[in-house]
Order: structure tokens, then C-alpha cells, then sequence
């Protein structure tokens, strides 16, 4: 007996593919037919085939941020993800405390980006703010609008402020899902503290961590907002990133066809290292187990 298949429930979904054709969909393909033309204004645009894509991957000024952009994304990543576990590993676990301690951790999550970059922007002043009247009255000369290091130094502080906190919530999430009897039998075998986060916890945060890496990772690569409200990209362009170089081009320069062409470029590098970020965790956790 054939058994009568209901697909009327593909109708629930429908919705859902229109929304995302017309949010991502058609924009992307969109962008992908610009970075094949050459815009003169609206009614006269020329196929020029690859021709922007050679352009702009010989152009130094994607060398210069695409570096820029891995240090920065790098450097984030290696001081968020050992603290924020070292943050979850700290909270407690019940009471009152654990209540206050979320929605402290939650407060610079709720933070609009721009608003970030004005805190930042007065907080590290060398003449008003407190983190630079402070590190000045120490001995050490520092301002972040004249002195490269400075500059780049404080937006990557400015960035472990703002998202330590997602990893610590991650992270304080897949701890409370450990199972109490792990803990017990470790206890009944005297395993030290070291021994219980290398043997129970780590193994057991691993799919937490997959996924704030890849969220780092995918955010921390297309930062905008906040180095554009402190620094401007300066001095000079110590601070200006992928996404700013875009900018630069696309509504500063007007320069579509190229523009179109770096994006798709962008896009496809933040694709290519996220699934390699991806594959990579998933085959160590594979080959572990």
C-alpha cells in the first residue's frame, strides 16, 4: 500500500524563501551583475566581463586592509575566547549572583555599535577621558588620534569589551548543560580542577566554541562601525579595515563596477574562511573522538 504524501506543508515554508529571496537573494545577484559592468549612469552600463576583478585584486589597498582585517580578526579572536571561558568558568552557578552576573554580561551586548565607538571615543581621550588621563599620568604617552599603536591597541580593546561577553554567555550556557553526574564521578576520583576542565568541560564546550568562533570571526571581519566612530581609519589607515576600504570606494569614489567586484570578493573570503574555520574544528573533534 503507497502511502499518500501531504506536501501542503511546503506552503508553511514559502514565505520564508520569498523573504530571503528578496533580502539576499536578489541584492547578491544584483551586486554580481554590477562587478561585470562598467556604469556610465543608468542607461549606459558595458560588459567588461573580469576586467574589475583583476583590478581590484592587484590593487594594494585590498593587500594592505585584507592583512589589516586577518591581524585584527586574529588578535580579537585569541584574547575573546580564553577569556570569555574564563569568565563563565568564574560566574556562579545559582542564586541571585548568577542572575546579576547575566545581565551584566548582557549590558554591552545591548549596545548599538555606534554608540560603542562615542564611549570609546570620549572613555580613551588622552586630555578628558579616563582610560587616557589615566595610562598618561602612569608615564606612558599615549593618544589614540595621533599614534598608530595607540589607535590599534584601542579599537581591539574597544572590541574584547564590547563581545567578551557573547563568548562568556556561550560558554556559561554549555557548562549548566554538563550533567551533574560527570562532575560526581570526577570528585569520587579526586581529579583535579585542571583535569576536570581539560577532560569534561573543554570536550563538552566544543560545540559552543564552534559556533562562537564562527560568530566572531564572521563579525570581527566585517567591523565598520565602531573603528569608524573612533578612529576614522587613522591615523593615516592603521585602522581602516575591509569594510571601510569598501565604503571608501563605493560611496566616496562612486566606483560601482569595482566596488561590486570587491564585495563579491569580501564576501567570498569571510565564506572561505568560515567554512575552513568550520571543517577544521569539526575534522579535530572527529578524529578526538
Amino acid at each position: 500500500m503507497n502511502k499518500i504524501q501531504n506536501n501542503r506543508a511546503w506552503f508553511l515554508v514559502l514565505p520564508v524563501f520569498i523573504l530571503v529571496a528578496f533580502s539576499a537573494i536578489i541584492p547578491l545577484m544584483t551586486v554580481v551583475n554590477y562587478s561585470v559592468q562598467d556604469i556610465f549612469d543608468q542607461n549606459n552600463a558595458y560588459f567588461v566581463g573580469v576586467e574589475w576583478y583583476r583590478d581590484v585584486l592587484q590593487d594594494p589597498r585590498l593587500q594592505d586592509s585584507l592583512l589589516r582585517q586577518f591581524m585584527y580578526s586574529g588578535s580579537v579572536l585569541a584574547i575573546e575566547i580564553p577569556l570569555g571561558i574564563a569568565v563563565a568558568l568564574m560566574m556562579p552557578t545559582r542564586g541571585a549572583m548568577a542572575s546579576l552576573s547575566l545581565i551584566l554580561l548582557a549590558i554591552p551586548l545591548l549596545i548599538p555599535w555606534n554608540v560603542v565607538g562615542t564611549i570609546w571615543q570620549i572613555f580613551a581621550r588622552a586630555d578628558i577621558g579616563l582610560l587616557g588621563y589615566a595610562i598618561n599620568g602612569m608615564g606612558i604617552e599615549y593618544n589614540y588620534a595621533t599614534n598608530a599603536t595607540d589607535a590599534w591597541l584601542t579599537v581591539v580593546l574597544m572590541d574584547v569589551w564590547h563581545w567578551t561577553s557573547l563568548i562568556a554567555l556561550l560558554c556559561y550556557s554549555g557548562l549548566r548543560a554538563i550533567p551533574d553526574a560527570y562532575y560526581q564521578a570526577a570528585k569520587i576520583d579526586r581529579a583535579s580542577d585542571w583535569a576536570i576542565f581539560k577532560y569534561i568541560q573543554l570536550p563538552k564546550l566544543k560545540g559552543v566554541l564552534i559556533i562562537g568562533v564562527l560568530l566572531r570571526f564572521m563579525d570581527s571581519f566585517m567591523i565598520y562601525t565602531e573603528p569608524f566612530v573612533l578612529t576614522g581609519g587613522g591615523p593615516g589607515n592603521s585602522t581602516t579595515f575591509l569594510s571601510q576600504t569598501l565604503t571608501k570606494m563605493a560611496i566616496g569614489q562612486f566606483d560601482i563596477g569595482p566596488a561590486a567586484a570587491f564585495s563579491m570578493i569580501y564576501f567570498l573570503i569571510v565564506l572561505l574562511v568560515s567554512w575552513l574555520f568550520f571543517t577544521t574544528i569539526s575534522q579535530l573533534d572527529k578524529n578526538k573522538t
